[in-house]
């Protein structure tokens, strides 16, 4: 339907992009701020005494054609796994290590900080990265402060209008 709308238009690759290093990181900081994820898992577990688990997760999507740009995100921060998607051509770095996370992310990104309510989702995350600190994840109290301050981020956040 699309081709039959634009007869006229000829379509052209997309160039891929080869670079060998980052070095502004606040090219990375703007580049999570449109493609990344902060986010938190809590999932059912019976390793725990109250039976839940909190997980951390930070986050980037990418096409497929981009593993290059991920692998160097990985060398970058010195840390991440690539996962790629069964079934469609997408590969995502993620991060969960909560050492990593505590002593690699948090604090890039308080020297790097993000733009737009990204930095508020980071914020509400690094809330959660207290918590998990403190063993209050551990709590039925602490896991619900979690969930409400999870219920509160990303497609949950309500924004207020100018």
């Amino acid at each position: 339907m699309l081709k039959s709308e634009f007869k006229n238009i000829t379509p052209v690759d997309r160039p891929i992009v080869i670079t060998s290093t980052l070095s502004n990181p606040n090219w990375l900081a703007g580049f999570v701020s449109g493609e990344g994820c902060f986010d938190i898992d809590i999932s059912k577990s019976k390793s725990t005494s109250i039976g839940h688990r909190v997980q951390l997760r930070f986050r980037i999507k990418q096409h497929e054609r981009d593993i290059k740009l991920m692998e160097l995100l990985i060398k970058y921060l010195g840390s991440g796994k690539i996962y790629k998607d069964p079934k469609l051509p997408k590969l995502e770095l993620k991060i969960v290590k909560i050492s990593n996370i505590t002593k690699i992310i948090i604090p890039f990104f308080e020297i790097n900080p993000l733009l737009g309510v990204k930095q508020l989702d980071f914020l509400d995350w690094c809330k959660v990265a207290n918590l998990i600190s403190e063993g209050s994840h551990l709590t039925n109290e602490g896991l619900e402060k979690i969930r409400i301050i999870k219920s509160g981020m990303n497609t949950g956040r309500k924004l207020t209008k100018f």
